[in-house]
């Protein structure tokens, strides 16, 4: 029986490791590197998601007894008992330099893909020439040195977007250089709402279950450049709006359209101060390259070959168990990609964990598990563009019902329209959040229902600053509002700005 857990890194998957240990009945202790928990989010905090809001405030309470700071894994290796025992032998590093020896019943790798910045600076003929600074978007902390400055960052990825757009506040001008393009998508989506409320629900997914994909991409496509004209603002990329995770920045066309920033394709070479693109143009006196060119994901603690391989990626049972190991006591919370928060997506993996690790849900054999993995690695790179720094993607509400149903925990829409309609409504058409995996099963929580039902009352609260009246309701009659909603579920077609836009209308 598992009691001792090491959970490597603090960020929100170590973090939510923790809990779930603890509510599992067992002793997590965690090593963290730097000073504080949080990972990425600390430093810059990721507001593309509602999920992230009051996190940390949240966690603290629960788990900063079990973290020790300032304390780096060095080596994870199993025990020479493991073939009998399962447990693991861990060997860290404090502030002092000093190195302590630990037995663990079990291990959680925390350390996520974001940890070892990728400069391919062989990828960039001259660099050594160049004249300015150069630094990775791991390194920035801010626009601060950029004041009055000419600024090129590579890559279009959400740090290249966000960096670019920051730096442009106060660079004399900034340009952001892409090797494929990107969609951007904006964070405040129709009618204001954010986008991963509007669009992670259960409806949305039932209709990509229904409707080819080709389908979805040419809507999105359509939708998203009605806002603004992909080819026009020279961001149109070579791929399909769903085949890749897209950019999210509401700023970066705002920025394009007043020329602060200025899109420019791959870079070719670079003299000096000056940078050549692919095109031939030029950018001269360059004062910063900013490398926004992603991250290199490794488990440098762990014994090389210990984990299995599949094609471009670590290849990982329902990208949490290594499936090559003769004790399921080691796995990878958080190592996953998809559109939507990495919170809800870590707990769901985590609570699967802790119920492996008591021995209250069974793996499959180590041959179906590495079978498994195969077939999922050839999905990938069927539906997504991937490479060796991005190699997985997946759905996000697919797989959290994935994971959910491995624990007794996805919600029964089918029970809930029978026995709770109006807790049906909400899920069905309300954001997959992780309240709904808390309506039954393992970790049932009594409060789920009335969170699921009030949760766009929190969204709104802070914005009822000031009464106004309801433009909607002042517009049609109440009856022809009724007569509106009670027809469910209801596809209207209607012009919108001159637009032909398709909708639905989600019951309250």
């Amino acid at each position: 029986m598992v009691q001792r857990v090491a959970v490597i890194g603090a960020g929100p998957s170590g973090l939510t490791s923790i809990k779930a240990c603890l509510d599992e009945g067992m002793e997590p202790t965690c090593f963290e590197s730097s000073d504080d928990m949080g990972g990425l989010i600390v430093p810059v905090p990721d507001l593309n998601s509602t999920e992230l809001f009051m996190f940390l405030e949240v966690f603290n309470i629960f788990v900063l007894r079990s973290i020790n700071f300032l304390t780096s894994v060095k080596k994870v290796t199993p025990r020479p008992d493991f073939p009998r025992t399962g447990q693991w032998e861990v060997v860290t590093e404090n502030k002092e330099r000093l190195e302590e020896r630990h037995v663990f019943d079990a291990v959680i790798c925390c350390s996520g893909h974001y940890t070892y910045p990728n400069l391919p600076l062989k990828d960039f003929p001259g660099i050594e020439t160049f004249e300015g600074k150069y630094l990775h978007s791991w390194d920035y902390k801010g626009p601060e040195d950029m004041y009055g400055k000419t600024v090129v960052v590579i890559g279009i990825g959400n740090s290249g977007g966000d960096i670019a757009v920051e730096s442009s506040r106060v660079a004399e001008q900034v340009y952001l250089s892409t090797r494929r393009g990107a969609w951007v998508i904006r964070q405040v989506s129709d009618n204001g709402l954010p986008v991963d409320m509007k669009y992670n629900t259960r409806f949305v997914h039932i209709l990509f279950q229904l409707l080819p994909i080709n389908f979805f991409n040419w809507f999105g496509e359509n939708k998203l450049n009605a806002m603004y004209d992909h080819t026009m603002y020279a961001l149109k990329p070579r791929h399909r709006l769903f085949s890749k995770i897209p950019v999210i920045n509401d700023d970066l066309p705002l920025k394009i359209l007043s020329g602060s920033v200025v899109i420019k394709p791959n870079v070719k070479e670079i003299c000096g101060s000056t940078v050549i693109f692919q095109d031939g143009s030029t950018v001269e006196k360059v004062d910063t390259l900013v490398f926004a060119t992603g991250y290199n994901y490794d488990f440098p603690y762990l014994p090389k070959n210990l984990l299995y391989k599949s094609g471009h990626r670590v290849g990982l049972y329902k990208h949490v168990f290594p499936p090559n190991l003769e004790h399921p006591t080691l796995a990878v919370v958080g190592f996953i990609h998809a559109l939507g928060a990495i919170m809800p997506q870590a707990e769901m993996q985590a609570r699967w964990v802790a119920r492996v690790f008591r021995g209250l849900k069974k793996l499959p054999s180590n041959q179906s598990m590495i079978k498994a993995v195969e077939k999922d690695t050839k999905n990938i790179e069927n539906n997504y563009i991937v490479s060796k720094l991005t190699p997985l993607q997946v759905d996000f509400v697919s797989y959290m019902d994935d994971i959910a149903g491995e624990i007794g925990a996805r919600p029964s829409l089918l029970w809930l329209f029978f026995t709770d309609y109006q807790l049906f409504k909400h899920v069905l058409w309300g954001p997959v959040s992780s309240y709904q995996y808390r309506l039954m099963g393992p970790g049932k929580w009594e409060g789920a229902r009335k969170a699921i039902l009030t949760q766009f009352d929190r969204m709104y609260k802070p914005l009822k600053t000031r009464k106004v009246c309801n433009g909607f309701q002042n517009s049609f009659p109440s009856s022809h509002v009724f007569k509106i909603k009670s027809i469910y579920p209801l596809f209207i077609f209607f012009p919108a700005g001159g637009e032909g836009i398709l909708s639905y209308w989600p019951p309250g």
